[in-house]
């Protein structure tokens, strides 16, 4: 019977709650919205799959991993295609391949009110939702299921999510039934709590009097592919941005406990494909971004992932790199916890959105006062001032 007793222990990838062959196991949210799995006891016969199935440890399978993995700036050959994804485009070339031969995509899209979770897409206009990174973790509930079900029924499946996600559905396909399973993991620094994204989103709405219409994460057709600005729509046709969730984010302060224990920090991947952002891309080619339009790390980690970037590579421009050359920092270790993470956890919980943003976010007095002078500060000094300021 899989029991969570230390939350930075579980990434709330389904994997036990899809394998459990009673539904004994159901996910449960916590106070920001993250999802753990809660056993109903009457249920249970404690025949040990939940356990069994856990992926999220230093013991994941990559016996199919090459050596060392292939790396590739790429960037899609349709400039259309970068300028409505995220990066290169590099996933629609590989996506293009799983569908257009039959095959089922799955994905981060949205669910009722910009809720983020994974969705199943045959179509082109089905998986362009996907296009574009959403900040927040997606809720994976029957996915995994629906997969198994994907292949069972001779259909080639492409799932693309964060490691820890990838690696958890491979656990629960087993090797038996992924041959025609394709899996291709992000370059993940951390998932937000979907609470306190659907919180930030009532307050923007409330600031301009009008309901959200769509959401851009990373609006680099305004800001360009380095910035990190959201942007919004409203019903009105009125247009806002905001930064107040990015600060947050790169805070990391909202993030789930278990990305700062994060067993996929590093170059072997639990997946066929890796994608990114290649910062760093000038060590390669210091002219394939001059634009500012982005561009796609690919990581090749297995003999599958090299078949599926052959068949894809006609739609791609292709630029070989070094590994050392790609080492962002999370490929070498996690992202590294917010010392009052808790503290802000609690303070959510207890007041609410507005109160936890007031103390450690950018819109109370405490950021207003502490700003004019980050600038003119060591790093030290920021931490002591941020640590008093704030405290932390």
């Amino acid at each position: 019977m899989i029991e969570i007793k230390d939350k930075a222990d579980c990434c709330g990838c389904t994997a036990c709650a899809s394998a459990c062959p009673h539904n004994a196991i159901t996910m449960q949210p916590d106070a920001m919205g993250f999802l753990y799995p809660v056993v109903d006891k009457g249920k249970c016969i404690e025949c040990g799959l939940c356990e069994k199935v856990c992926a999220f440890n230093d013991h994941y399978d990559i016996s199919a991993n090459i050596l060392a993995p292939d790396c590739y700036g790429s960037r899609h050959k349709d400039i259309a295609e970068v300028e409505t994804s995220r990066s290169g485009a590099a996933f629609i070339a590989l996506s293009d391949v799983v569908r257009k031969s039959g095959g089922i995509v799955y994905g981060a899209g949205y669910d009722g009110h910009f809720r983020v979770v994974h969705k199943r897409a045959v179509t082109r206009e089905e998986r362009n939702e996907f296009k574009g990174s959403k900040y927040v973790q997606s809720d994976l509930q029957g996915v995994f299921r629906q997969i198994r079900k994907d292949l069972q029924d001779g259909l080639t499946v492409l799932f693309s999510g964060t490691p820890c996600q990838t690696a958890g559905l491979a656990s629960f396909i087993g090797k038996k039934l992924s041959m025609n399973l394709y899996l291709a993991d992000i370059v993940c620094h951390g998932v937000p709590s979907p609470y306190v994204w659907r919180d930030y989103l009532e307050y923007i709405e409330k600031k301009h009097g009008c309901s959200v219409r769509c959401v851009n994460f990373r609006d680099k057709g305004k800001y360009g592919w380095h910035d990190h600005q959201q942007t919004f729509e409203f019903d009105n046709m009125s247009t806002g941005e905001g930064r107040s969730f990015s600060f947050l984010f790169y805070r990391h302060i909202i993030f789930r406990k278990s990305c700062g224990n994060c067993h996929f920090c590093n170059t072997r991947r639990p997946s066929d494909i890796t994608l990114g952002d290649f910062w760093g891309w000038e060590k390669t080619d210091p002219d394939i971004n001059k634009d500012d339009k982005g561009i796609s790390l690919l990581l090749v980690n297995t003999g599958k992932g090299r078949q599926l970037l052959e068949s894809a590579k006609h739609d791609l421009i292709l630029l070989p790199a070094r590994l050392e050359d790609c080492l962002q920092p999370n490929l070498q270790q996690p992202t590294r916890m917010h010392p009052a993470r808790d503290k802000f956890e609690r303070l959510y919980a207890r007041k609410g959105f507005l109160c936890a943003m007031r103390r450690y976010g950018d819109i109370g007095w405490r950021y207003r006062l502490a700003k004019p002078f980050l600038g003119l500060l060591s790093s030290e000094t920021k931490y002591r001032l941020k640590k008093l300021i704030y405290r932390i």
